[in-house]
């Protein structure tokens, strides 16, 4: 069974910066597409970055672009979200995701697994 989840949101000013944390179990993802997404209250989920490490492959939502950085550490299966520069507008909860094979895509309907979320709050 696939389990991912999800730490190391918080509560930060504008301008700070989160480590976010995804901890998988029951797969390894290192071969797989993983994802960030967040929905905002009210909002649709949005893509925020995704990774397929084996294919050295990292996409970003233009938002997010050189402030947020996703990577991996293999021999942990854990995958990280670093955000700098935090805005008021990256208030949100956060979710990893994985896709079941190795088909790259940024579309959250396209992956399998999901994490329970964090939530990450930027205040002004």
């Amino acid at each position: 069974q696939v389990q991912l989840v999800e730490s190391g949101g918080g509560l930060v000013q504008a301008g700070g910066s989160l480590r976010l944390s995804c901890a998988a179990s029951g797969r390894t993802f290192s071969s797989y597409p993983m994802g960030w997404f967040r929905q905002a209250p009210g909002k649709e989920r949005e893509f925020v970055a995704a990774m397929r490490w084996s294919a050295g492959i990292t996409s970003y939502a233009d938002s997010v672009k050189s402030r947020f950085t996703i990577s991996r550490d293999n021999a942990k299966n854990v995958m990280y979200l670093q955000m700098n520069s935090l805005k008021p507008e990256d208030t949100a909860l956060y979710y990893c995701a994985g896709r079941g094979d190795s088909y790259y895509y940024t579309a959250p309907e396209k992956y399998d697994y999901w994490g329970q979320g964090t939530q990450v709050t930027v205040s002004s």
